[in-house]
């Protein structure tokens, strides 16, 4: 028996949701709640297996409810809302949401989305999934925002060279150099040449270029 608890602060969807998943044999609520604080002190107490979270309520919104209760739960979060700018989705998978549904979707769905919840099967509904692929085409890696010249200096530091040998290699004085790793290091947001080089060589720099 999959053990879920609904926390929704319109008392009709969460009456409704509860209705139906009451109805399937391997569904039980266990619990419900109407704001995010209530959900999360809820969540705490009787440890549910998966959680259906609103977004936006009052006492807590769902975002905040979420951080709360992974900061010590195993259970997974489910959220459901009727909202998907970037402003609600991005939030809320960072702090911890499992699967992200839209109230549009059917009670099937939603019955469908626990059990593979619990399964660890996660569940993004399209538009939102479109909005993460879009995302992550336009986020760039700290090295893709080197120049040229820095990315040579990196790709030197992750041969082992020192500045003197990197100064010969890439025909740059000394102080260049330095200035050089500098930014490198700066860029890519480690403290040392060794940090630096771990990061050219788990990135497969070297064999790039």
């Amino acid at each position: 028996m999959i053990r879920v608890a609904v926390i929704d602060d319109h008392d009709v969807v969460r009456k409704g949701i509860i209705a139906y998943l009451d109805t399937e044999d391997d569904l039980e609520v266990v619990g419900e709640a109407s704001s995010g604080f209530k959900g999360a002190e809820l969540v705490k107490e009787i440890k549910p297996d998966v959680v259906l979270m609103d977004l936006i309520m009052d006492q807590g919104t769902g975002i905040e409810a979420t951080e709360e209760i992974m900061k010590t739960e195993d259970c997974k979060i489910i959220i459901l809302t009727s909202f998907y700018d970037d402003e609600k989705v991005f939030p809320a998978l960072e702090a911890g949401a499992f699967s992200y549904m839209l109230k549009t979707s059917s009670a099937d769905e939603i019955a469908e989305a626990i059990r593979k919840a619990y399964q660890g099967e996660n569940v993004i509904e399209p538009k939102v999934a479109t909005k993460m692929m879009t995302r992550l085409r336009k986020e760039k890696k700290p090295h893709e925002e080197l120049t040229k010249r820095e990315l040579e200096v990196l790709l030197c530091i992750g041969e082992g060279m020192t500045n003197q040998e990197i100064g010969e290699h890439l025909y740059i004085g000394i102080k260049t150099v330095k200035t050089h790793v500098s930014n490198v290091l700066s860029k890519l947001g480690v403290q040392d040449r060794t940090q630096a080089a771990v990061y050219a060589h788990r990135n497969q720099l070297l064999k790039k270029s």
